[in-house]
């Protein structure tokens, strides 16, 4: 009885030793962005960026830490989307590209806007720095 309860309590060890070696949030890079940031001048401008991988979607877009997600009417998961609000269009355009446009900057201060992609268990992103006028 007392080698059963060993036995039991080494199995559970190794259980748990094993399942905590396994890392959350780690997943490799499987979007593989061609750029990650990008700097304008305060005129429209925009960008387009390829990807290396296929199956990854927009999860959100801040601008100067002012968070946009939750889209309306749009299917993240599509192969093809555009997210459209005052200052910004970010459009998924193909299983591969991705089109950042973005207005006029008419503050005095640089705009910072970030497009964070997500892939399973991998995050990435587009931080765009946007000169003032």
């Amino acid at each position: 009885m007392k080698k059963i309860l060993h036995i039991s309590t080494l199995l559970t060890l190794i259980l748990i030793l094993f399942s905590c070696s396994a890392k959350i949030g780690d997943w490799d890079d499987n979007i593989k962005l061609s750029t990650k940031s990008v700097e304008f001048g305060a005129a429209p401008d925009s960008v387009t960026i390829t990807t290396g991988g296929s199956w990854w979607w927009v999860n959100n877009v801040s601008v100067n830490g002012k968070s946009y997600c939750g889209f309306a009417g749009v299917s993240a998961e599509a192969d093809t989307y555009k997210i459209q609000q005052d200052c910004f269009l970010v459009e998924r355009r193909n299983k591969n590209t991705l089109f950042i446009k973005i207005g006029e900057n008419k503050e005095s201060i640089k705009k910072t806007i970030i497009v964070n992609l997500e892939a399973g268990d991998y995050f990435g992103s587009v931080m765009i720095t946007q000169k003032p006028r």
